[in-house]
């Protein structure tokens, strides 16, 4: 079994269950074929750098998973045929460094979504000593 990683763009013009359920069907398709899901990353609705079938936004949603090779295509094929998804992108991730990097981005991942959507990260700004001088 190998690392992988799926981009999927869905059209921003369906409904939020639509969305989730089209995400669903995504996920279903990876663990249908043989899939372990590590981690899922909802990166949420953006703007995109074109417009894609005009549209100019897309939600956006990153699944990370383990499969067999030979299922990549069957995984492939579905998505072609899936006319909710905009785009998709998949990343095999074979090598020991690009594997570490597959894990540390899973563990990434699973701490986004443990942490509480209400939690905003604070991030203390530190002042140089010079400038706090300057200011009084």
């Amino acid at each position: 079994m190998r690392n992988y990683e799926n981009l999927v763009i869905v059209k921003p013009t369906l409904t939020a269950e639509e969305i989730q359920a089209n995400i669903s069907a995504i996920e279903e398709v990876i663990t249908s074929n043989g899939g372990e899901i590590a981690a899922r990353d909802t990166m949420g609705m953006r703007k995109l750098a074109y417009p894609l079938n005009k549209n100019e936004r897309g939600y956006f949603h990153v699944i990370y998973y383990s499969v067999a090779p030979s299922a990549i295509s069957e995984i492939e094929r579905r998505f072609r045929i899936n006319e909710n998804l905009l785009r998709f992108v998949t990343i095999k991730y074979d090598t020991n460094r690009e594997v570490t990097a597959w894990n540390q981005l899973v563990q990434k991942a699973q701490k986004k979504a443990t942490q509480p959507a209400g939690e905003a990260k604070v991030e203390e700004v530190v002042i140089p000593a010079a400038l706090e001088e300057e200011a009084e």
